[in-house]
């Protein structure tokens, strides 16, 4: 579900200091997203939303998440945004979001 050993590398990159806030950034922005897209995006915005989704999610080793924002931007930019399950794509980012939260603190990255 998390690409731990990217969210290593990205601490790594960038420091433990500015980790922190890298992840409330992150947090800040896609809940945003996530935010509209419960409330029920139209169709013709869907591939740009997933996109964003999906490159933020990818940078914080989001994996899951990545995956199912991926799938859904390929149908949206097909036409077949209608087919996405959007409620499968929040569901997945909820159980990452909450397992990402909970080993985060933990991580040995040292």
């Amino acid at each position: 579900m998390i690409d731990w050993a990217r969210v290593r590398e990205l601490r790594d990159e960038i420091g433990a200091d500015s980790f922190g806030e890298v992840v409330e950034l992150f947090l800040d922005e896609v809940e945003a997203e996530i935010a509209v897209l419960r409330a029920g995006v139209p169709t013709d915005n869907l591939e740009s939303r997933l996109h964003f989704l999906k490159g933020s999610a990818l940078n914080l080793g989001f994996a899951a998440f990545t995956e199912k924002c991926q799938a859904g931007e390929t149908a949206a930019a097909n036409g077949a945004g209608e087919a996405v399950d959007v409620m499968d794509i929040l569901a997945s980012y909820d159980a990452s979001k909450i397992a990402f939260l909970a080993e985060i603190e933990t991580l040995s990255v040292a």
